[in-house]
């Protein structure tokens, strides 16, 4: 077992029984004028990160970790979006609307699709899912089963909704998850920060967290 320094302890894995999931680093959430933006949110926060999430996904690439990447979009008749989701706030744009990347996180349009530097590689799961968590409505827990995965690894936006949402989910089916500090964002500093400490709070009650660096060690020893 290779273990990563990390708190609230040392995170113990094996590299073949472990996936890196990469959250939703869609250019609608981290590109100027997706929907992140149009939210009234600073994209900046998390376009920073890419070049982090980058050298984790080389990293887990070079250490035999299976890779997996979120979109969270919707079908083209937003059959799959609730009302209450596509209703709520007051954005300049909504889900469906036209934006200048297509139609707003809606599957194929390029505004959905993840950021060129972190492209999915071939043969890599790439999972649409129509919710902030990646098992719901999507076929997650069975490629995670076929592949015998015990352990994640998460990276991803927004940290406070989509990967912790994820993080929790995976928690309740017996994963054991670590959230890689630097490779997650929000568009807010203090969420972020308060969504780290509740993921590792009493003795990782939902899971560790722990530096890019510290990742890429383990992955190397």
């Amino acid at each position: 077992m290779a273990k990563i320094v990390a708190k609230p302890f040392d995170y113990a894995f094996a590299k073949e029984k472990t996936a890196l999931v990469v959250i939703d680093m869609q250019r609608d959430f981290v590109e100027p004028g997706g929907f992140g933006a149009s939210l009234g949110n600073d994209v900046s926060l998390l376009t920073a990160i890419v070049p982090t999430v980058k050298r984790l996904l080389d990293g887990c690439r070079a250490g035999g970790v299976l890779v997996v990447h979120t979109r969270e979009c919707h079908k083209p008749d937003l059959s799959d979006c609730p009302p209450a989701k596509r209703n709520r706030g007051n954005p300049s744009l909504r889900i469906g609307d036209p934006g200048p990347m297509g139609r707003i996180l809606i599957a194929g349009e390029p505004g959905a699709g993840i950021v060129p530097d972190l492209a999915p590689l071939p043969g890599e799961v790439v999972l649409d899912k129509p919710g902030k968590g990646a098992f719901y409505a999507t076929p997650l827990q069975e490629i995670l089963a076929k592949h015998g995965i015990t352990h994640l690894l998460f990276a991803g936006v927004t940290t406070e909704v989509c990967v912790q949402t994820t993080m929790r989910e995976a928690n309740d089916r017996g994963y054991e998850c670590l959230l890689v500090e630097d490779a997650t964002e929000s568009y807010f500093p203090a969420f972020k920060a308060a969504a780290l400490d509740m993921i590792r709070a009493q003795g990782a009650i939902v899971g560790w967290t722990a530096p890019t660096a510290s990742v890429i060690a383990a992955l190397e020893t």
